[in-house]
């Protein structure tokens, strides 16, 4: 069967239940990298995040009757298995596994690209990116959630408050929160080596 471009999700999901492994497939390139992304931003380990998002298929693989487009997108409903998925690995994780360096190009999805960096900028770019990583990794766990959502990952206020099921005022503010936080952690980082260097 031919995939649309356009074909609804629900649509997809119906067929992708009866045995179409090409819908199924389609679903899968929808939505796997932005859900990826989520989990590992969220989770900080590419492994874990790899196993969560392969939980996240397999359960609409075995349970397609539990989406209700009632409710809402199936976009939605695949972020908030993702994000149950995620709590738990936090719940079980030690923090300090949370810092593992996350991989670029697993992380951003994006094409190659010339640049004409020198060694030194990049090592400099490599530098301030962990430190922005460890600086989300850091935040209370509904301010990272704020921050990758609509701030990482785009989202609007009103989906990101559609996927955690509160109201769109309190993404706003724990947006507002969680950026606060993070421009803090960003300076004390950025202020240490004027201080280590003024102390000699």
């Amino acid at each position: 069967m031919q995939i649309e471009a356009q074909e609804r999700d629900d649509v997809l999901l119906r067929r992708s239940a009866k045995g179409d492994e090409a819908a199924f497939a389609e679903l899968y390139r929808r939505h796997q990298a932005p859900l990826y992304r989520f989990a590992l931003r969220m989770s900080g380990n590419v492994w874990a995040a790899e196993e969560i998002v392969q939980d996240v298929f397999m359960t609409l693989i075995r349970d397609p009757k539990k989406f209700d487009a009632g409710r809402g997108a199936l976009r939605s409903y695949l972020y908030g298995i993702t994000r149950n998925r995620v709590m738990k690995h936090l719940e079980r994780v030690p923090r300090e596994w949370l810092h593992e360096e996350i991989d670029e190009e697993n992380a951003s999805q994006a094409g190659p690209g010339f640049d004409v960096k020198t060694p030194v900028e990049w090592l400099e770019l490599h530098e301030r990116r962990e430190q922005v990583r460890a600086a989300v990794l850091e935040l209370p766990v509904e301010f990272r959630e704020a921050v990758v959502l609509c701030g990482l990952e785009e989202l609007s206020y009103e989906e990101a408050a559609q996927l955690l099921d509160c109201p769109v005022g309190t993404i706003r503010s724990r947006l507002h929160r969680g950026r606060a936080l993070l421009l803090a952690k960003l300076e004390m980082l950025r202020d240490a080596p004027r201080r280590a260097s003024a102390s000699r």
